[in-house]
């Protein structure tokens, strides 16, 4: 008899500590779930626009975190582009490859980078097709 209620108290240990596992499994998932959905909410849009040989807004200010600029092409005349680098190193081995925009933008057009995720530090924007001066951005 003593063989049975110990197994038995095995049996519903065992079953009560596989519900606890998976219970805490579901709630893992559910904060991880609930994590990439805030991630995803954290993503900003910049939106910038070039005119012929000019962006209109010509430094940025921005907190660390997640960005997808919007190049708008107001009246150049031809094809813009989008490029984002670290200060002092413009060439193409140190462009930031997700701010380059998923298209050339036409006149009169929109397009969205990639999204972009910026540390503390400063960085350059400019337009290679432009061309534009180099304007400065600045991650705090």
């Amino acid at each position: 008899m003593k063989r049975i209620i110990a197994f038995a108290v095995l049996v519903i240990s065992t079953t009560v500590a596989m519900n606890a596992q998976d219970s805490m499994k579901k709630m893992d998932q559910t904060m991880a779930d609930k994590e990439a959905m805030m991630a995803e909410k954290e993503v900003q849009t910049i939106q910038l626009e070039q005119t012929k040989g000019a962006f209109t807004q010509q430094s940025l200010t921005l907190d660390k975190g997640s960005y997808v600029f919007e190049i708008a092409n107001n009246g150049v005349g031809h094809d813009v582009g989008f490029v984002l680098a670290p200060k002092g190193k413009t060439d193409q081995a140190h462009h930031i490859k997700e701010a380059y925009v998923t298209q050339v933008v036409a006149t009169g057009e929109k397009q969205l980078t990639g999204t972009v995720s910026l540390e503390p530090g400063e960085y350059v924007y400019f337009c290679p097709l432009n061309p534009t001066p180099e304007y400065t951005l600045i991650v705090k």
